[in-house]
This record gives structure tokens, C-alpha cells and sequence, in this order.
């Protein structure tokens, strides 16, 4: 359309009262996309980052390549990458969902990020919710690198649909319990008390979560202690489907549902924006 044509018809649009054209539509967009742009931002954030790339991507691959070749650690019997596997797809879900989302989001929070977000129309549920979609898709990266890496290792799993069902529902709970338990930490500490405890429960969990050995090594009241831990519930579960072929206990999916419940409910009431 030329410029003569253009002003043409806005002038016989103005002179017919016809102000359509012009008339501003003010609104927030849908919160579908609102949250779909949300959650592509989050993710181009946690894969671009150096420190969660090493820590969600890079640690776990050479903790998987390292243990699986070199027999330092006493794993059971069978074949040492299928001893190993699963507990590497456990510390892979806690190390995004927990490590990753409290580190990220306390320095989001420090930085004044939150507090811009929540004067958005983009509300605290729809913020959760791409921060859990974001880490979703980091952790079926993770769970396909590493199962990639594994399999190249001779891992042979025991896999059954309704072995897999129970899998990825293990997955989801704890991806769950971890992400509430992250936003409690990132939203009530420090920054710098938040990179500090989430690095410190990182390390604690690879050593007493089931992630290199079964817990069945420690003594009976240690043993008893770590079972009620969400990394050593999804650890055990994850082996009970991928490597012995038979379905986890109720107990794992109880222990982590209670832990979604609990964190949820705390962070819900005591996450700050600022």
C-alpha cells in the first residue's frame, strides 16, 4: 500500500468515526505463553551457564566414566556401569532441580530479578512453573547424555513398561520435592548462604544418598537414617527398575511425595521475592 493510498483510507476511516484501526488493546498476553517464553529464557540461562554446565552436565558424565573403568569403589556384583547408572541418573535430577535451581534463583533473587518478574503479569505460579518446565528439559538432556555414555560403557538394563512408568514417575517426585526445597532455600537465605549449603548438600548426598554404592553397606542405623532422604529414595528406585528388573517400594514413592508436600507447602508460604 502507498503512502497516498494509506493516508486515503485512515482519513475515510476518521471522517466514517471509524477508529478501530487506531484503538489500543491493552492486556497481558495468555498465561500459556507467558509461561512458554518464561521457560525458554530459564533454559537458555541454565545451559549457557558455565558453573551449572559443569555441574549438571560435566560431573556427572565423569563420575559414570571414571567409576565404571576404574574399580575403586566396591558396587556389588555384575558389571560395574550397571551398579553405577542409576545412581548417576539420580544425583543428575538432584544436581538441576535442586543444586542448579537454589543457586541460580537466590542470585536471581539477589540481583533484583525476582522482584522485576513479580511486578510482570507473569504471577508466582507461573513463574514455578517454567522454572520446573526449564529444569525438565535440562534433566531429559541429562538423562539421554548420560544413558548415551552408558550404554557405549556396555550398560544393560532391565527395563519393563511398567518398570519404565514407575521410573519416570520417580523422576517427576523428586524432581518435585527438589525444586520446592531449592525455591525454600533460594527465597529465604542469602545468596551466598544459598551457593554455600546447595554445593554443601550436593556433596553430602553423593556420599550418603546411594548414588556410588547401595546404602545397604552403611550400618543399620545410618542405613535407617539416609532411607528418609529424597536422593537415597529415588537412587534406590531408579536400581530397583534399571538394575535388579522389579518395581521400587511403596516406601520411595511415600518418601518423596511427603518431601513434595512438605517443601512445596514451605516454600509457598515463605519464598521472597526480594
Amino acid at each position: 500500500m502507498t503512502e497516498h493510498t494509506f493516508g486515503a483510507s485512515t482519513g475515510a476511516a476518521s471522517e466514517n468515526g471509524d477508529t478501530s484501526l487506531f484503538a489500543p488493546a491493552p492486556g497481558a498476553a495468555p498465561m500459556w505463553r507467558m509461561v512458554a517464553a518464561q521457560t525458554g529464557m530459564e533454559l537458555r540461562v541454565m545451559l549457557r551457564h558455565g558453573e551449572q554446565f559443569l555441574l549438571t552436565m560435566v560431573i556427572p558424565v565423569l563420575l559414570l566414566v571414571g567409576f565404571s573403568l576404574v574399580s575403586v569403589l566396591d558396587v556389588g556384583e555384575g558389571a560395574r556401569v550397571d551398579a553405577l547408572t542409576p545412581g548417576v541418573l539420580a544425583l543428575a535430577v538432584m544436581s538441576t532441580s535442586f543444586t542448579g535451581l537454589a543457586i541460580g534463583t537466590g542470585f536471581e533473587r539477589r540481583y533484583g530479578v525476582l522482584k522485576r518478574l513479580g511486578a510482570t503479569p507473569l504471577s508466582r505460579f507461573g513463574l514455578l512453573a517454567a522454572k520446573t518446565l526449564a529444569v525438565l528439559g535440562v534433566q531429559a538432556i541429562q538423562a539421554t547424555l548420560l544413558c548415551a555414555v552408558a550404554l557405549a560403557l556396555g550398560w544393560s538394563p532391565s527395563l519393563t513398561p511398567l518398570g519404565v512408568s514407575a521410573a519416570i514417575t520417580l523422576v517427576l517426585l523428586a524432581t518435585a520435592a527438589f525444586s520446592s526445597l531449592a525455591l525454600l532455600m533460594a527465597g529465604t537465605l542469602r545468596a551466598e548462604a544459598t551457593l554455600a549449603g546447595a554445593n554443601l548438600v550436593y556433596v553430602l548426598m553423593l556420599g550418603l544418598g546411594g548414588v556410588l554404592f547401595p546404602t545397604s553397606s552403611f550400618p543399620g542405623p545410618l542405613e535407617q537414617a539416609v532411607s528418609v532422604l529424597p536422593i537415597t529414595a529415588l537412587s534406590s528406585g531408579l536400581r530397583a527398575v534399571l538394575t535388579d528388573g522389579t518395581l521400587p517400594g511403596l516406601g520411595a514413592f511415600a518418601v518423596l511425595a511427603v518431601w513434595t508436600l512438605v517443601g512445596g507447602l514451605l516454600a509457598s508460604r515463605f519464598f521472597r521475592w526480594d
